[in-house]
């Protein structure tokens, strides 16, 4: 109803008027009005008040700043479109004047701002990059003022998350050996921005990922595995889960600083979505190389892994859950061994054959990774029971590969039912699993196959 009644043309006149206190004021209600809604955002925009507001910037005092910054803040916040119109007003210019203010206030209300036009997309990033806002934003977190040094550092994180060349002028304002000085701060807020930005950096190639690694965060960065408060938890798993992702060698350097015996603690801990990051950390290092992967064996990633898949109640989790094991399971008949002793083989095949799963989870779920390495029957035979037919060849396939070689087994294989199992499937003539079947009958005398 403000709106309505034409109080955007009232402030507007109020921004250039000679009382200081007017001035803010009418700021401060310009801002509010923004921060409502985009449409009345968009009125700010539209009534040519940002002129008004950008004048004589410069010479005015630090509240009239911090009311302009929030006016900026209110706005960009809705759209990039809304965004992009400040920019084109000269919005970043100012700002970046405020980023060097004396008052800390002054600053975070830019730094506020600023956020809130780099997060949309990488273009605004850029023209934040080109107005010269990353340097001074590295002067921020180092700043003593706590409330400064998170908005700073996640101004800085979503300035970096969107392209590798974005994340590089960050790189290269010397952000990281800050960034990483402050993992250990006992304020939980700052650590989760903190995490956030070095994760943002890491994920987009091996080089600056090493430059991360290079900033010693390891040992220091598994502390925050323990912390208490879940985002710190969830923000340091995600940090190791966008290094341990690009090659074996930093997959190798997260094993040997106990990165993952401290990330299957983390997954024990703690439960839902948190638990993500982790389950993709230990994915990720198993599907690098054979020793990788029993790394996690050893470390006993195997029973978390499973139990994420039993207790979780989102299709994404089981997925990842699914999806890891797979990757632990798919190097040789012992990594395969040790996933079926398990007993999450049956689990697996029930998720992909539930029609109320989702496709992703049916996907990560196929067990064709860990079933063409497996040799131990004993795992194997339950799903002979109730496996399709694309998932029953590999089941059989295996069985026709050790049966004759393996007479103790080819005894039990005739006690257990399974061979009298094998001669219920209907396969046609011609086809793989007609081949597997027509080994394994091979095994024994014809008496006991009929």
């Amino acid at each position: 109803s403000l709106c309505n009644s034409g109080v955007m043309s009232l402030l507007r006149p109020l921004l250039l008027d000679v009382v200081p206190t007017i001035q803010q004021t009418a700021a401060l209600a310009l801002g509010r009005l923004a921060n409502y809604n985009s449409d009345l955002a968009e009125a700010v925009v539209k009534g040519d008040i940002l002129p008004h507001l950008m004048c004589s910037l410069s010479e005015q005092n630090r509240f009239y700043k911090k009311a302009a910054a929030f006016v900026l803040r209110a706005i960009g916040k809705h759209s990039p479109q809304l965004a992009q119109a400040e920019v084109q007003c000269g919005a970043l210019e100012m700002l970046v004047i405020c980023l060097e203010d004396f008052d800390p206030g002054v600053k975070e209300a830019a730094c506020w701002a600023l956020w809130y036009i780099a997060r949309h997309n990488s273009e605004l990033s850029q023209a934040v990059v080109d107005a010269g806002a990353v340097p001074l934003l590295v002067l921020c977190i180092q700043e003593p003022e706590i409330a400064l040094k998170r908005i700073a550092a996640s101004t800085l994180s979503d300035i970096s998350k969107h392209s590798p060349e974005l994340a590089q002028t960050v790189v290269d304002a010397g952000a990281i050996a800050h960034l990483a000085q402050m993992i250990l701060n006992p304020d939980a807020k700052l650590k989760c921005q903190v995490l956030s930005a070095l994760s943002q950096i890491a994920k987009h190639s091996v080089d600056l990922a090493e430059l991360v690694v290079e900033a010693e965060i390891f040992p220091v960065v598994l502390t925050c595995l323990k912390d208490s408060d879940e985002y710190v938890k969830k923000n340091g798993a995600t940090l190791i889960r966008e290094i341990a992702k690009h090659t074996p060698e930093l997959s190798q350097l997260i094993v040997n600083a106990g990165g993952v015996a401290a990330v299957i603690d983390c997954i024990g801990s703690c439960r839902g979505t948190v638990r993500l990051p982790g389950i993709m950390v230990l994915g990720y290092v198993a599907a690098h190389s054979e020793n990788l992967s029993m790394a996690v064996i050893v470390s006993k990633g195997i029973p978390p892994l499973c139990a994420c898949l039993m207790e979780e109640h989102e299709d994404h989790i089981k997925a990842a859950a699914a999806w890891a094991l797979g990757q632990v399971g798919r190097h040789t008949p012992e990594h395969a061994r040790a996933v079926a002793v398990a007993d999450v083989l049956p689990t697996l095949l029930a998720m992909y054959m539930d029609a109320h799963s989702s496709e992703d989870l049916q996907v990560k779920a196929t067990l064709k990774n860990i079933l063409q390495k497996c040799t131990y029957l004993p795992a194997l035979e339950p799903l002979l029971h109730d496996a399709p037919p694309n998932i029953m060849k590999y089941i059989v396939g295996q069985f026709s590969k050790v049966l004759p070689h393996d007479s103790k087994a080819r005894r039990l294989f005739v006690t257990s039912g399974g061979l009298k199992k094998v001669q219920e499937i209907k396969a046609e003539s011609g086809s793989l699993l007609q081949e597997y079947i027509n080994t394994i009958n091979n095994c024994y005398p014809e008496e006991v196959v009929r």
